[in-house]
């Protein structure tokens, strides 16, 4: 997992989240979907990018049922984008680098 790439797990997740003064995007996903595979190297590109103005996190649902059942994750992977620990933009499957950078960048 790349350096600036925040994993979470249960445990973490509020404490990282919902205390955070920036954008955090939390990329709900699990090590045999394919899908979750594609969109690890733009998160890592976003997480570069946003070093000090929003965090990039990486949540296993396998590993983390609980944070996952208490945001209704039911495909992946399923990215989420909180800001001052509300729940902002979400999105299921794929999404571009594109979008995301759109959707931090309005919360700046």
């Amino acid at each position: 997992m790349a350096e600036n790439v925040i994993e979470l797990n249960d445990t973490t997740f509020d404490e990282i989240v919902h205390s955070s003064e920036v954008p955090v995007l939390v990329d709900f996903w699990a090590p045999w979907c394919g899908p979750c595979k594609m969109m690890a190297p733009i998160l890592e590109e976003v997480a570069v990018d946003y070093v000090g103005k929003a965090k990039i996190c990486k949540l296993d649902t396998d590993e983390a049922r609980d944070s996952a059942m208490e945001f209704g994750i039911s495909a992946i992977p399923t990215i989420i984008l909180f800001k001052n620990g509300q729940v902002e933009k979400k999105w299921v499957g794929l999404a571009s680098k594109k979008d995301i950078i759109a959707a931090i960048d309005e919360l700046l």
